[in-house]
């Protein structure tokens, strides 16, 4: 990825006359520290890379970001190429403050072992009853349920995220969002709470699973090992399923949407996972309009959305259904498409979305839940104790 935007830059440096652009590259946790940083002195890069949603409310509440909305309606072609559920994560006050960088977009899927189940003779679960029925008929096959790596915390939410949508649907997270007061104190967030306690109960993950890591894709061992027959991750996961175990990928791995839940309100269409990561305009940049040129001559430009899709990597961008379905790993790539294009609503992961403070605490109770240490009463009541104050 660092070599695409590299290349896309150069060319775009070469054909300027007045612009030039740079590119300072750096891993997750180091950017996070250097922006920080950089955006508390007042002394950012024009762009700003990002991923919507609290974060970035803080800059614009700050006044540290522009917004962006005269600069799309003056480029209706470039904003119309984007999925439209991109623009949910970096819209504030109605305002449109980013637009997406080409990081590829990534639901969560459940993934699964297509031998288990055939070996059982279980169906693939759509429901959470049949999800229910799985894990017990599992259990009773000495076969891990569903793996999960807890000791990052970060798995845990893709539980309550999408139990939360398929009980309620979205506006109940819309409601958290817009600082509602008491708005995790929800019914379809009590319920989800329970559901995810009852897997806890019957066992359906694996033993120690708190202390298996996610970042360590430890949870795909168990996968691609047939320890276990499920595993609820973002579809960020597949290459590196390919590269350790490229025969189970080929033959063996399959996925699915997250079940619905009988009497829900929530889309079974509804994802979660990474819509985009997003560049946002400095407020102290002296050249708006340069950056501006740059976002749209480069970023996922032609060049940049081709060579992503060799890579593996899947831009929220409209209309490239056959592109993907021609690329080596077509079949998954084109599944995760063509649910992310169709996708009614699309939501990136709350502890990015939520402000620093109330994520923190988040991830924090959500990992006392799935250890039985808190209850879905004490866990909303904490939540809403860590909501910000107006």
């Amino acid at each position: 990825m660092q070599q695409i935007a590299q290349t896309a830059t150069n060319a775009f440096n070469t054909s300027q006359h007045k612009i030039k652009a740079n590119i300072i590259f750096f891993s997750n946790d180091a950017y996070k520290q250097k922006i920080q940083i950089a955006m508390g002195a007042n002394t950012p890069p024009d762009l700003i890379y990002g991923w919507g949603g609290g974060i970035l409310k803080t800059y614009v509440d700050a006044h540290k970001v522009i917004p962006l909305d005269t600069f799309l309606k003056a480029n209706p072609a470039y904003k119309n190429k984007f999925f439209p559920s991109v623009w949910g994560n970096v819209t504030i006050n109605g305002h449109i403050y980013g637009v997406p960088e080409g990081g590829g977009t990534q639901p969560e899927f459940l993934f699964y072992n297509k031998d288990i189940f055939k070996q059982y003779d279980l169906p693939v679960p759509a429901t959470w009853n049949q999800l229910i029925n799985d894990v017990k008929a599992l259990k009773n096959h000495g076969v891990i349920p569903i793996a999960l790596g807890a000791r990052d915390e970060w798995p845990d939410l893709m539980w309550l995220m999408y139990l939360t949508d398929r009980i309620g649907g979205p506006s109940v997270f819309n409601g958290i969002i817009a600082n509602k007061p008491n708005a995790w104190d929800n019914p379809a967030i009590i319920k989800a709470v329970q559901m995810i306690q009852q897997l806890v109960k019957m066992g359906a993950f694996e033993p120690g699973y708190s202390g298996v890591s996610a970042d360590s894709n430890e949870d795909q061992a168990l996968l691609y090992s047939g320890r276990a027959a499920m595993l609820l991750q973002g579809s960020w996961i597949y290459p590196t399923l390919q590269q350790a175990a490229p025969q189970f990928t080929a033959n063996q791995l399959g996925w699915t949407m997250f079940p619905s839940v009988p009497g829900g309100k929530g889309n079974p269409a509804d994802l979660m996972g990474n819509i985009s990561t997003y560049y946002y305009i400095s407020s102290t940049s002296k050249y708006p309009w340069a950056d501006e040129t740059y976002l749209k001559d480069v970023v996922l430009n032609s060049y940049m959305v081709n060579q992503e899709l060799k890579n593996g990597v899947v831009p929220p961008v409209k209309g490239l259904g056959a592109k993907v379905r021609n690329q080596p790993d077509g079949r998954f790539l084109y599944y995760a498409y063509t649910q992310a294009e169709k996708a009614p609503v699309f939501v990136t992961g709350w502890d990015q979305l939520l402000p620093p403070q109330e994520a923190q605490t988040l991830l924090q109770d959500l990992s006392s839940v799935f250890l039985l240490k808190m209850t879905p009463q004490q866990f909303v009541q904490s939540m809403n104790s860590s909501m910000p104050r107006s």
